[in-house]
């Protein structure tokens, strides 16, 4: 790839292998075993397995996977099949990049196929119209699987939710465009084909939940990191309207994404870096592209720097994110959002370097941030280096993130919840990992003992458990009435004018004001850079940043 087009993506390209989170399925039985539980869904007849008073579906197929001659379409509708299908074992996780490196978030991938489009569905033995909570897998779009052991959802489904997890299309094969795949499409768009995976999940879960004893009318989205995003994309697409009446949205980023056509915010038209992609794999046209394998494909994109985000396209994202947040366009419905105080701990690589001094920090600082620089250094001081540089980029990412969408959803008049997650444990502390991204899942999901192998262990402990128990409540009762609410911890107060959230420290306490000034500082900069229209506002902040604009008269001013 070009040079510039590099640097504008390798960060992201680095994220991606760094959150290679995919697990190993064991081997499946091939025979339906004698108490397995059977459900007569317009899909088709599926057979599960009982385990523990649920009734457990993995691997059903929702959609038909565009592969070969078909790739880089959108999802088939799957036709109905006859007799009973098999439904005991996970589908293969969808093609991505082999793992680089180890870190915390590391494990052996099991399967992987072209045709991965399959959903799992925790349910209730006797559920009748309960609540439905899908979970959308991260991986920064490239990497992950439905099927990793943190997500199981049987300790969620045991308070009386139906719960569904799905695989969507990752990578180059669920977000190229290119303008010989506009052309096919009597929409001239093209790209998003992972997002409009997970649309097509939506409906088949309102066409066919029912049947598992799940409520259609009252569907909560929730993911985390790329799964974050992708809440916000649904609830920003028209594709998904009134396809779920709830969202939860953790550690989700809110950054500039490409256009389709157009260069843009500091990136390339995703149709100019499809082209590039295709020179890359030295294909003369889409034909040719489908024509090679998928794994090298996947391979050949990733090493040449593709980094996967939706596309502007007018169709299926109309907007950039914070323009259809800021007209009030998104779904207006209940939102629990939130971030880790250590997001970035685990993710360094989208950091800065630390500077050599203090004082070239605050040059630098004042050099970039003009007059946002003092309320810059007050926020994140001089006198703590590499605490700051990790603060700057967690909170111009998610912090930021997490109570724009709860703003923005009180706007409208939706009832938004905002939570900062600050808990911390002997072995992550040790390995300086206090609150570290993506921490939050073991508690949400009552998988403490299933983490990850170089996950740090989480200690068998009353305060584990209750915070888990507590988080297990808030989230299932969110997904039931749009409240999160435990028996046995604090109250959770909307967000309202008070600027309300709950701090999940050794145990839940609620609060106001997460980091005041920490919303203000870096809205302001999003708006110079946005009213510039040259630059992202990804992860090029802090030490990183490109000199901000003077304040356009459509931007907030700031008190320092």
């Amino acid at each position: 790839m070009t040079s510039p087009l590099r640097k504008s993506l390798w960060r992201a390209t680095l994220v991606s292998a760094a959150l290679a989170v995919a697990a190993c399925g064991a081997s499946a039985p091939t025979t339906k075993a004698e108490n397995a539980p059977v459900v007569s869904a317009p899909a088709g007849a599926v057979a599960g397995v009982a385990e523990d008073g649920l009734h457990v579906f993995k691997g059903i197929p929702y959609a038909q996977a565009p592969v070969g001659d078909l790739r880089w379409k959108p999802p088939a509708p799957l036709a109905a099949w006859s007799g009973e299908k098999l439904a005991n074992a996970f589908g293969p996780a969808c093609i991505q990049p082999p793992s680089v490196g180890v870190s915390v978030y590391t494990q052996e991938l099991g399967a992987t196929s072209e045709d991965c489009l399959t959903l799992n569905v925790w349910t209730p033995a006797n559920a009748n119209k309960a609540p439905v909570f899908v979970w959308i897998h991260g991986g920064a779009l490239v990497s992950g699987s439905s099927k990793e052991k943190l997500y199981d959802g049987a300790k969620l489904a045991e308070r009386g939710v139906v719960v569904v997890s799905i695989n969507y299309r990752l990578g180059v094969l669920g977000y190229l465009a290119h303008p010989g795949l506009s052309a096919e499409s009597a929409d001239g768009v093209s790209g998003n084909y992972g997002l409009l995976d997970q649309v097509a999940a939506l409906k088949w879960v309102q066409q066919n939940i029912g049947a598992f004893g799940g409520d259609p009318a009252n569907v909560t989205i929730a993911g985390e990191s790329a799964g974050g995003l992708s809440v916000m994309y649904l609830m920003a697409s028209p594709k998904a309207k009134g396809l779920f009446a709830k969202a939860i949205a953790q550690s989700a980023y809110m950054v500039s994404t490409p256009e389709l056509k157009a260069t843009k915010f500091g990136s390339p038209g995703a149709e100019q870096v499809g082209t590039i992609v295709s020179a890359k794999l030295k294909a003369a046209d889409v034909a040719a592209m489908r024509a090679i394998d998928a794994q090298t494909v996947t391979n050949t994109a990733a090493m040449a720097g593709f980094a996967p985000f939706g596309a502007v396209d007018g169709k299926i994202l109309t907007r950039q994110l914070v323009e259809t947040f800021d007209l009030g366009e998104q779904a207006r419905v209940p939102l629990l959002a939130g971030f880790n105080s250590g997001e970035i701990r685990s993710l360094t690589v989208l950091a800065p370097p630390k500077p050599a001094s203090a004082e070239v920090y605050e040059t630098t600082i004042r050099d970039r941030y003009g007059d946002l620089a003092e309320l810059f250094l007050k926020l994140y001081p001089s006198d703590r280096l590499q605490e700051s540089i990790y603060a700057t980029t967690r909170d111009a990412l998610y912090g930021w993130t997490a109570e724009r969408l709860a703003r923005k959803q009180t706007a409208v008049g939706a009832p938004a919840y905002l939570y900062l997650f600050d808990h911390g444990y002997p072995e992550a502390d040790a390995a300086n990992l206090h609150a570290f991204h993506a921490s939050e899942l073991p508690y949400m999901f009552g998988t403490l003992k299933r983490t990850p192998p170089y996950w740090p262990k989480i200690p068998s402990s009353g305060v584990e458990t209750d915070l888990s128990g507590a988080m297990l409540d808030y989230w299932t009762s969110f997904a039931k009435t749009g409240q999160p609410v435990s028996a046995n911890a604090a109250a959770w107060p909307a967000y309202g004018s008070a600027k309300a959230y709950m701090l999940f420290g050794e145990g839940p306490v609620a609060a106001a004001g997460v980091f005041p000034g920490m919303y203000e500082l870096h809205e302001a900069a999003v708006c110079r850079r946005k009213s510039a229209g040259n630059v992202a506002w990804n992860w090029n902040v802090g030490m990183a940043s490109p000199k901000l604009s003077g304040p356009p008269g459509a931007c907030p001013a700031v008190a320092t």
